[in-house]
């Protein structure tokens, strides 16, 4: 399997394992480790980054909420 493929199968259990949970938090949680899964761990930080770049740049962003592990 390539890692691409096993990228989107990890992603695809944590969406699976995790997504149904209820709050807000939780689900953003979902959300970052599924970013953090499919990007890896350099891509995840450079997509974070250049996100705050841009909404600072907007003036309207407080931060990239990685949610609360259920």
């Amino acid at each position: 399997m390539a890692k691409t493929d096993e990228r989107i199968a990890e992603a695809y259990h944590i969406i699976a394992e995790w997504g149904w949970l209820n709050g807000v938090h939780h689900k953003q949680w979902v959300l970052d480790q599924v970013l953090r899964t499919l990007l890896g761990k350099d891509g995840y930080r450079t997509w974070v980054e250049a996100r705050e770049s841009f909404m600072d740049a907007r003036g309207v962003y407080d931060g990239w909420d990685t949610g609360i592990a259920p």
